[in-house]
């Protein structure tokens, strides 16, 4: 089972410095992933925790794919009702051409009205906009030649579509995931919960025929006060259907992220 880690692009702990020291702290640990957040309104009465800074993760992916060389750069997750898809589509090729491959596209519908609000979207299309949005992004990458509001045009780059991975809970995002993404994103920690609904997600796959069954990649805190607890939670996990983790953690220094990378980096190593 592959263990990647979420990084705070937003607040304090997303300066410059310290973003690309936890980054290359995780590739250094041998961690399979980095994964940051998205907003893009932060309304005043709402800012706690982050002081309404946030980082565009598409950019921010961007500079790292140039800081790192190995390690994965995920999206977890980005909002598609918040953008127009074809510019989504040329930054997300930006990012897998330059990192020659290595992006991993986790995707939400949002849900903070605020945003929603600042952006002139309504709330109650987000749904239809993913799906929209999700479908024109897949048609990018399946030729170089590509068609929007009856124009023409080339789409290149065009790089190996990059995985995509379906952010939410069941069962939109069980839908979601075997219409168009290569996997599900959930969020969460009881792998009781979590068989039942990848259990579900595996029968939509193989009624829609799908060759090989979606990933599960679970954001989630694993239990580093102790490896044997952190290996029983990876145990339970991998029965359940998880095929991957993602440990989200919160920080404010190096030292306190590296602290943590360096607990994670034998549990890489035993579930190599």
């Amino acid at each position: 089972m592959e263990i990647g880690i979420a990084v705070r692009s937003m607040g304090p702990q997303s300066s410059r410095e310290l973003l690309l020291a936890c980054v290359q702290a995780a590739e250094r640990a041998g961690l399979a992933d980095i994964w940051v957040q998205d907003h893009l309104a932060i309304p005043p009465d709402d800012a706690e925790g982050s002081g309404g800074r946030y980082l565009d993760p598409l950019t921010t992916l961007a500079w790292l794919a140039g800081k790192t060389e190995r390690i994965g750069l995920g999206t977890g997750v980005l909002n598609i009702p918040y953008r127009a898809p074809l510019p989504t589509a040329k930054a997300i090729a930006t990012v897998q051409e330059l990192s020659e491959g290595r992006m991993c596209f986790g995707v939400g519908v949002g849900w903070m009205q605020a945003e929603f609000n600042a952006l002139g979207v309504p709330r109650s299309h987000r749904g239809r906009l993913t799906d929209e949005g999700l479908a024109f992004i897949r048609r990018c990458f399946e030729g170089d030649e590509v068609e929007a509001n009856g124009q023409p045009f080339l789409f290149l780059p065009r790089p190996t579509c990059p995985p995509i991975y379906i952010g939410g809970g069941a069962p939109q995002a069980l839908e979601r995931t075997v219409r168009f993404g290569d996997g599900w994103l959930p969020m969460g920690g009881d792998p009781k919960k979590l068989a039942p609904a990848i259990r579900e997600l595996h029968d939509r796959a193989s009624a829609a025929r799908r060759t090989q069954p979606p990933e599960v990649k679970l954001m989630t805190a694993l239990r580093l006060d102790s490896r044997e607890a952190a290996q029983e939670q990876l145990a339970a996990f991998a029965e359940a259907g998880v095929t991957s983790v993602i440990h989200a953690l919160r920080y404010d220094t190096i030292g306190e992220f590296e602290a943590v990378v360096e607990n994670l980096a034998p549990l890489v190593a035993s579930t190599g």
